[in-house]
């Protein structure tokens, strides 16, 4: 398996089933960081990290801005903030304007991911009623990364994954449980 830096995820309406389900999967001794950017409600706080934190064997937080990424963490992007990952392997948050009328925007974490890992870089993009990461599952494509669409056929909603598979042929289409299998498979 390729010497990888990081686990990218993005999705939206549906995705907080797979995550979970995903980080319930992954051991404590995982060897890469793991980054997720889901479209949330602004306003609910609450609970969100605290539940994937109960199914997790990492440790499951909303980074605060310049804080280092590093492995046996898992950062998911905060509310009505959208994630950055710079080159020295920290995040940058941000409140500039709604893309595709999200903040938190997929397509700028996977971009910036792919700016800062470029083929070290594995980019999944899950279930979601939005085009927002197509682009940025194509950027860490195009850096040389390895890229993931959730099969459309087991999305709950197949836009975000027919989006993607619109822009470009990732290196695989699974369902949830492959993309685990996938994932536990990174050493």
């Amino acid at each position: 398996m390729a010497d990888f830096r990081a686990v990218v995820i993005g999705g939206s309406a549906g995705s907080y089933a797979v995550v979970s389900r995903i980080l319930a999967a992954l051991p404590v001794d995982y060897p890469v960081p793991v980054i997720v950017c889901m479209h949330r409600l602004k306003h609910v706080r609450a609970g969100f990290i605290e539940a994937l934190n109960e199914r997790s064997n990492l440790n499951v937080v909303e980074p605060y801005d310049k804080q280092v990424i590093e492995r046996g963490n898992v950062y998911v992007a905060p509310a009505n903030y959208h994630m950055f990952i710079d080159y020295f392997g920290s995040v940058s948050l941000s409140v500039e304007d709604q893309y595709l009328f999200c903040r938190p925007a997929i397509d700028y974490t996977l971009e910036s991911a792919a700016k800062a890992w470029r083929s070290k870089t594995v980019g999944v993009i899950l279930t979601g009623a939005n085009q927002d990461g197509a682009k940025g599952l194509k950027a860490i494509a195009d850096a040389g990364g390895y890229t993931i669409v959730q099969d459309p056929k087991t999305a709950d909603v197949p836009t975000m994954p027919q989006a993607a598979l619109r822009l470009l042929k990732p290196d695989a289409i699974l369902s949830p449980q492959e993309i685990i299998t996938f994932l536990k498979s990174i050493n």
